[in-house]
């Protein structure tokens, strides 16, 4: 045991020795800190955190863990509910550090380092009037969102993150550094296009860039909560219609108690539509008329903004049912903080080629989702059970298939992988023999082994 334990201490003071950026390991000064992350419910250990500079990093951290029979994971912005970032007894590898962005304006496309936030690659693409299609929260990771998939206010426009991937740089469990393109690799380029985070570090990713901004239409309408139900059905006929550079989504949340609303309706239950037009601006206002015109709104903060301000399940249809358990799911919150959400999908979403990447709910008309936000100590099992109930109750309208970036704290294991992938799941399963044969990266819901 002491020989065992002294080769465990060379090795990690080996690794210390190569490592430019900072490695915690459990007791070291810092160590808490870099264990937390955006879900403050879970509380795992990891045996070590190491804080990477760039690749050279990244290849020690992962080959210390396999020699040392760890498992990996890895903390891009840390913002997965489910918080794959971290792993019990593992070693996380951190790219927090890695956040360099460059744009290249002639080739439109843009590269950004696998720790970068969304508002990072924004800030700089923006600059020429161009950007990538991403998520809605300007600080989630844009490694993680991408693995998953991607959706954000281009996504009828120009289809998901993943689909906009045309290249990254990759530490596999070997300790190697490989491209993957569609020269090089295309095979590991097809799983990280939606097929999560099992195969490897994304130390850097490239990206086909689009003409957005820098000025884009944003609605945003509140509603009296009890305008819900009707709306939500209203909101889906336009959505079905609508063209695709609209994307919106309608949800469920309390008004800020703040100007301007009025004082009567701040943080009250209201009813939401916003969308985004990523079209010509002269055209906006017409396009977004009925997110707008539903009933006399509480607020209308719509208007001109700056893309980088502006910056589940899926369900087959908005009906009376959906949309009243929506309405009764979004009464019953425990928090203000919480809310209940149904986006609108279609348009490129559907354009990608069958077989094209790894991301297979490509069909389902609607997303619904939910957030159960709470800051009391307490209030875990409360809210929990909240949201699930009304997931359950939701599920059974659903098409099957889960958004991983919104997986809850999948707890459904291989059947929510199953269910999400579809047809796509024994190809993933291969491919993660062939990258990951000794299972070095898993967490809560990675690819198994085939």
């Amino acid at each position: 045991m002491a020989g065992t334990a002294a080769a465990a201490g060379s090795a990690l003071d080996e690794l210390r020795g190569q490592i430019r950026g900072e490695v915690f390991s459990v007791g070291d000064p810092g160590y808490g800190e870099a264990c937390q992350i955006w879900n403050g419910m879970i509380e795992r250990r990891p045996e070590l955190v190491v804080r990477c500079t760039g690749a050279a990093d990244v290849m020690a951290a992962v080959n210390f863990a396999r020699e040392a029979g760890m498992p990996v994971s890895v903390r891009s912005g840390g913002h997965n509910v489910a918080g794959t970032a971290l792993c019990d007894g593992g070693v996380v590898v951190d790219l927090t550090r890695m956040r360099n962005v460059f744009v290249d304006p002639e080739r439109r496309t843009v590269r950004a380092g696998g720790g970068a936030r969304l508002g990072d690659v924004d800030h700089e693409t923006q600059a020429f009037a161009l950007a990538a299609p991403f998520g809605v929260v300007s600080k989630t990771g844009i490694a993680g969102l991408t693995l998953n998939g991607g959706m954000g206010f281009l996504t009828r426009n120009y289809g998901l993150s993943c689909d906009n991937l045309v290249g990254a740089d990759v530490v596999t469990a070997d300790g190697r550094m490989l491209r993957a393109d569609l020269e090089r690799n295309p095979d590991l380029l097809w799983a990280l296009r939606g097929g999560g985070g099992s195969f490897g570090v994304a130390t850097s990713l490239e990206y086909r860039l689009h003409d957005v901004g820098p000025i884009i239409f944003m609605a945003i309408t509140f509603y009296p909560f009890e305008a819900g139900i009707e709306g939500l059905q209203a909101w889906r006929e336009t959505m079905r219609d609508a063209p695709d550079e609209l994307m919106s989504v309608a949800l469920y949340w309390n008004a800020p108690p703040e100007e301007p609303f009025p004082p009567e309706w701040q943080g009250k239950p209201v009813f939401i539509l916003a969308g985004a037009w990523s079209g010509p601006l002269d055209e906006a206002e017409e396009a977004v008329r009925p997110l707008r015109e539903l009933t006399q709104p509480v607020a209308d903060l719509s208007g001109p903004m700056p893309y980088v301000i502006a910056q589940s399940l899926f369900v087959s249809d908005v009906d009376a049912a959906v949309a009243e358990l929506c309405e009764g799911g979004a009464a019953g919150r425990l928090s203000p903080l919480s809310s209940v959400n149904v986006w609108a999908l279609g348009g490129a979403l559907r354009n990608e080629p069958e077989g094209g990447s790894a991301f297979a709910q490509r069909e389902a008309p609607f997303l619904f989702g939910l957030e159960a936000n709470w800051e009391e100590a307490d209030g875990d099992a409360d809210n929990l059970a909240w949201a699930r109930d009304l997931f359950a109750e939701v599920k059974s309208h659903s098409l099957g298939g889960t958004y991983l970036n919104f997986p809850g704290l999948a707890e459904e294991g291989e059947e929510l992988l199953r269910a999400s992938y579809g047809a796509n799941y024994d190809r993933l399963k291969e491919l993660k023999a062939r990258y990951d044969p000794e299972n070095v990266f898993r967490s809560s819901f990675s690819i198994p082994v085939g």
